[in-house]
């Protein structure tokens, strides 16, 4: 799958799932970007795919803040002239259901996991369009295509909002040459989630619900964002691809 050369640009790409991404992105011949807001682990990611031949930088940012979006974009089209696809990954989760959680709370996963899409698309759009053309993939989840008893409502909310902006987007956006798609990933094992199943009740539930019999691995989600990024994936726009073992063919 060809991405060779291209610039992409990856929000929370210091993080476990993130981090997959790039390194696999680098591996094909990606200049890769990467915006995080943990500088340490922002550093310290560009320093492990630099040691394995990656073109990589770090950018520290607020995905949350408008101006930092803006001064962002400028920077990595300043550098390289265009930005081929943005991978908008990052997000949050807390792990409250609806009748504890709050209303500062709500707003804030609705800001993070909503309102950082929003801005990284309004601030990468005017670059493709004007380059003729660009990806940009969205992380969503399972979430976003099906109500989840083991997950908190407003997580899923904000996933199912990013679900219908993708195909927003996609649909005003396909004739500048920009595609938008959704990934939505099950459960993901990553060093956090190999704690939470630990509990053999929770690991009993999230196994219990995947066809194939295992989470989602890094590598699985990684490859998902690989196709919707090439070349090979030219006519694939406004999709929402489960890569989650079956649980959403219920």
């Amino acid at each position: 799958m060809t991405v060779k050369d291209k610039v992409i640009v990856i929000t929370g790409g210091a993080g476990g799932l993130g981090m997959g991404m790039a390194r696999l992105l680098c591996s094909k011949g990606a200049i890769v970007y990467i915006i995080d807001i943990d500088e340490k682990k922002g550093e310290e990611a560009v320093a492990a795919l630099k040691a394995d031949n990656g073109r990589a930088y770090f950018i520290k940012m607020d995905i949350t803040k408008e101006d930092e979006w803006k001064a962002a974009i400028d920077q990595i089209t300043c550098k390289e002239k265009r930005i081929d696809v943005l991978v908008n990954n990052a997000g949050i989760n807390i792990r409250k259901p609806i009748e504890e959680m709050t209303i500062e709370e709500w707003s804030t996963m609705m800001l993070v996991n909503t309102g950082s899409v929003f801005l990284g698309c309004k601030y990468v759009i005017p670059v493709m369009r004007s380059q003729g053309g660009g990806a940009i993939i969205n992380t969503s989840s399972v979430c976003g295509l099906v109500g989840h008893k083991y997950t908190p409502e407003a997580y899923t909310a904000t996933k199912g909002a990013v679900t219908l902006l993708t195909k927003a987007i996609a649909s005003r956006y396909a004739k500048y040459g920009i595609r938008c798609n959704s990934i939505h990933p099950s459960t993901v094992n990553t060093p956090l989630v190999e704690q939470i199943m630990k509990d053999p009740e929770r690991r009993a539930e999230r196994f219990g619900e995947v066809p194939l019999g295992r989470l989602a691995s890094v590598e699985d989600v990684a490859y998902s964002v690989l196709y919707l990024a090439s070349e090979e994936a030219s006519f694939i726009n406004g999709i929402a691809l489960p890569v989650d073992g079956g649980v959403t063919c219920y």
